[in-house]
């Protein structure tokens, strides 16, 4: 009898062995021995290109992924809206990936994320730049990319957006890149679940080809792109893909939805941090098996490559190391609300039940004891401004771009940034349109508006015309329109309106050699965000 449960035991246990083996990814099945978990020896720099997650992410309060590279010995900079030339930044869904990798604009915007040592989300990093180019790029959509219509076994396809066969069409075209930069380390983060089951499939098919197969469908041979599956280990607990005693562990649980919510499709900071624990030491094992291959001539400076990991340096940081942008000039502040709020006056929509209120509230500035509190509630279809006509034309023409702080309760909250201008009783309006961007824990973040993103209101002359008069500037304004779909409701402040422009470097006997960053690099270094919303006001 017991050797019969024995032997029931053994053919059980080969069964389980044998559909391990075919099922579960190749990274588990066919672990190797001999990965290298351990920090680098030496500084190595690191830049991560993402919103909204990613900042939660890397924030030491809620997944503490800037602490624990910090720790693990990289030095970390990000991306964010507004970031870049072209404010390439704001565009990191899966068919922008073409447009940073694979585009005629690709060097300029490798040119500029290579060189970039700034942050643009709140983290703890290494006090000390260790100099040279960043070395490891991470870069990462955010969860709506996993609303991916079509069929899991789609092939690439070069038509569509957010599509399966596109979204593997896109990876298939920014690989021919990633060729022919052996000197950088590409690390592919998926894009995180949603609680919405509509297309959790094709997600899941999706990522499986990214991890399994796309690497080996397209015969890439190079150790310099990897993937982490930061989909798969926010689907379950027992969802993971980690390097686990000698093996990297790539397995799933049962569901293919989000099982870290937030409140909404953001993960909460336990996903996170469970995606810390596990990245980290994968993450090294990339890094070593990387440098195991790479090319002792893809050192030189100037290559475009990057160069060995320097060592690291235990001095004070100097207070503007070469490289690092600084701060722009202010040129003119128009208003800190310090005196009140008495020049700022509420216009809205009476025909419909629309209000808008807008005065300074103390206590409540990010520099000061005021800032400007905007409260409003938006009915179908209406419309509400909170607006400061000048006394005379003011002239803005120095200011390189309009910049102001701003603190919401909520992300992604649409309002308009407008600008009024004109002689006599000519008025023109031009307006940006923007969102309100995820909450930092300090409560406010800075922003600027280019001139060039101005245009002009579709229900003026020369509609969708650039703003050309910054020198005869009559007003300023914020306002929120709710379209025909929904009403909406909120609260804003805003402090520190301020015209600035680029910083002057001062030249001496012996400079050092300063690359200069484009206006879009300067404008990411400080945290600028650039985001999207579709205005239509009815006269």
């Amino acid at each position: 009898m017991q050797s019969t449960i024995l032997n029931r035991i053994r053919r059980l246990a080969t069964i389980i062995f044998l559909l391990v083996t075919i099922l579960l990814p190749g990274d588990y099945a066919s672990a190797q021995q001999g990965y290298d978990p351990s920090p680098p020896d030496r500084t190595v720099k690191l830049i991560f290109i993402h919103h909204s997650t990613g900042e939660n992410w890397l924030r030491d309060d809620y997944g503490g992924l800037g602490q624990a590279l910090a720790e693990n010995n990289y030095f970390v900079s990000d991306t964010n809206y507004g970031w870049g030339p072209d404010s390439i930044g704001d565009r990191t869904d899966i068919p922008n990936w073409e447009e940073w990798f694979s585009s005629s604009q690709t060097q300029v915007y490798m040119d500029a994320l290579f060189n970039e040592s700034g942050q643009n989300s709140d983290y703890s990093r290494l006090p000390a730049d260790p100099g040279s180019e960043n070395q490891v790029i991470l870069f990462k959509s955010c969860f709506p990319n996993s609303a991916l219509e079509g069929n899991p076994d789609d092939p690439p396809s070069a038509d569509g957006w957010l599509t399966v066969g596109h979204a593997k069409y896109v990876y298939n075209e920014i690989l021919q890149y990633f060729g022919t930069q052996p000197g950088k380390l590409f690390v592919v983060i998926t894009a995180p679940p949603l609680s919405d089951p509509t297309y959790a499939e094709n997600a899941r098919a999706f990522n499986q080809w990214l991890t399994g197969d796309w690497l080996d469908e397209n015969d890439y041979a190079l150790d310099n792109v990897a993937v982490f599956d930061f989909y798969n280990i926010l689907t379950a607990k027992d969802a993971h893909h980690r390097y686990q005693e000698g093996y990297i562990e790539h397995s799933y649980g049962s569901s293919n939805t989000l099982a870290y919510p937030s409140g909404d499709d953001h993960p909460s900071e336990r996903g996170s941090q469970k995606a810390t624990e596990e990245f980290i030491p994968l993450l090294n094992v990339f890094y070593h098996r990387w440098q195991a291959e790479i090319p002792a001539d893809q050192t030189e400076e100037g290559s475009g490559e990057t160069q060995p990991p320097q060592e690291v340096n235990t001095d004070p940081a100097p207070e503007e190391p070469a490289g690092v942008p600084l701060p722009p000039e202010t040129v003119l502040s128009i208003d800190d609300f310090e005196a009140g709020s008495d020049a700022w006056a509420a216009f809205y929509d009476e025909t419909t039940v629309t209000s808008l209120t807008c005065e300074a509230e103390q206590g409540t500035g990010s520099n000061g004891s005021a800032s400007l509190r905007i409260d409003f509630s938006i009915a179908l279809g209406g419309w509400a401004n909170c607006t400061q006509f000048f006394n005379t034309p003011q002239d803005w023409s120095e200011g390189e771009w309009l910049a102001f702080d701003i603190h919401s309760l909520e992300s992604g909250r649409p309002f308009n940034v407008i600008v009024y201008a004109g002689t006599g009783e000519v008025l023109e309006t031009y307006l940006q349109q923007k969102e309100t961007p995820v909450e930092y824990p300090e409560g406010f973040l800075p922003f600027t508006t280019l001139w060039k993103d101005f245009r002009r209101v579709e229900w003026e002359a020369d509609a969708n015309s650039e703003f050309e008069k910054s020198g005869q500037v009559v007003g300023i304004g914020f306002g929120f329109d709710a379209g025909t779909d929904n009403p909406t409701t909120g609260s804003l402040w805003i402090d520190n309106i301020r015209l600035e422009k680029s910083p002057t470097y001062e030249q001496n006997e012996n400079p050092v050699k300063i690359k200069l960053p484009c206006l879009g690099s300067l404008l990411f270094f400080f945290g600028i965000l650039f985001l999207k919303l579709v205005l239509q006001r009815k006269n």
